[in-house]
Formats: structure tokens, sequence, C-alpha cells
């Protein structure tokens, strides 16, 4: 009976040592460990790609798409008389991402007006996906039509009418990121070279010169066009 009763508390004692012991190298050393490998290494990464803007606020993520719409605007309904809320425009003066149909915005942080995650997960022949598309394509040629350069319904690029699996891409084309130029340059007061020269110096090549496509990270751009207006 008292080996019976000493050899559980032998394995009970034993048995508590190894949770200490595992809790302090698996719950503590190791997490240290790690945070501080990531913090030496990749910084910029374990903070979550963070992008500031000249004043050194943080104004979003490299990794996460934004909207760049105005505020939206209360208007008052002449039929009945009563208040509702405009749908949000997009802000004309800054490069636009890829469209989010379907997926709604973030309710949360409204300070970076992040879009929310997921597909649309309509097909291609889906009626709402086709108005969608149509509407999306209409606006992007009459938003980007200036006074001295036309856009044509060819020249807008598939992203520029279709949103991401992710619904959260923070890149467009180089070929949308340049058919926004000359709206851009308008709408802030700038020569079109000086914008045009913008989208140059943020567009990335593919990764390891062959995987993925050219791309120009919307945040980044406007982060810096930002600048570039206020000089």
């Amino acid at each position: 009976m008292n080996n019976s009763v000493g050899n559980t508390a032998r394995l009970i004692g034993a048995g508590l040592r190894a949770l200490l012991v595992l809790t302090v190298i698996c719950g503590v050393i190791y997490p240290l460990a790690v945070t501080g490998v990531a913090q030496a290494l990749f910084h910029d990464k374990a903070n979550g790609s963070e992008i500031k803007d000249k004043s050194g606020r943080v104004v979003g993520s490299s990794l996460i798409g934004q909207t760049y719409n105005l505020p939206k605007q209360a208007r008052s309904d002449s039929t009945t008389g009563d208040d509702a809320e405009e749908a949000a425009k997009p802000d004309l003066k800054w490069f636009q991402p890829r469209p989010s149909n379907g997926l709604g915005t973030n309710s949360v942080n409204t300070r970076y007006s992040l879009v929310l995650s997921g597909a649309t997960n309509r097909a291609g022949d889906n009626e709402d996906l086709i108005t969608w598309v149509t509407a999306a394509k209409a606006a992007v040629v009459a938003d980007n039509s200036t006074t001295t350069y036309k856009v044509e319904p060819q020249d807008v690029p598939a992203e520029a009418v279709t949103s991401s699996g992710s619904g959260l891409d923070p890149h467009i084309s180089p070929a949308y990121a340049e058919l926004q130029v000359h709206r851009v340059a308008e709408k802030n007061g700038l020569d079109v070279e000086q914008v045009e020269k913008l989208v140059k110096d943020h567009t990335e090549g593919r990764q390891l010169g062959f995987m993925g496509e050219p791309r120009v990270n919307v945040l980044e751009l406007n982060t810096a066009l930002r600048a570039l207006s206020e000089n």
C-alpha cells in the first residue's frame, strides 16, 4: 500500500516537473527566441510589413489592399422625404486598387478602410458579376478620361474590373497604374511626366526574375504620391 502511494507520488511529481520544464521551454524560451530572430533578421515582416508616410505615421500594410473612397454623403429622398446615405465614391485624386464588389467593407477599423477578405464566388455567367464588371469597366473609362487623354474600353485591364480571390490584393498591374496617370496628374496639379516616373519607380518586377507578373503596390504608390503633391 505504501509502495503504491509512493510510486503514485513520484509519478505525479515527475509529471509536474516535466510540465514546468516544457512550459518554460515551449511557452517562454522558444517564443522569445523566435521573436528575437524575427525582429533581428526580418524586422519589417515581423511587424506586419507596415508602410509609413514621410512623417513616420503608419498608414497601412504593404500586404493588405485598401479602398480610397470619399466619405458617404447624406441626402434626402425627394419622393419619401427620408434621409439616406449615398454610396461612397472613389476619391479620384488617388490611384485606385482592384474592386471588391460583393465583399463589403471593414466597419471596425474605419481609419484604414480595409476591405473584407473573401471571394465573390460568382461564375463567369453570373448576372450579378456581369453587371458589376460592365459597370466597373464603364466607370474606369469615364473616371480616367481627361480633356487631353481618352481611355478606350479595350485598354481596361482585367484586374481593373474584377476583385482578387482574397479581396485583399494590394497590387495592380503597371498597365492599370499607367491608365490612371493622366487623371491622377490632373486631380493633383502635377505634370504627367512626374506621375509616370512615380509609377515606374514603384513598379516591381517578377520575383527572382521569372515568378509572377510585374506589379505596383497601390498603397506605396499613393504614399509617394501624397509626399510628391505636398512638396
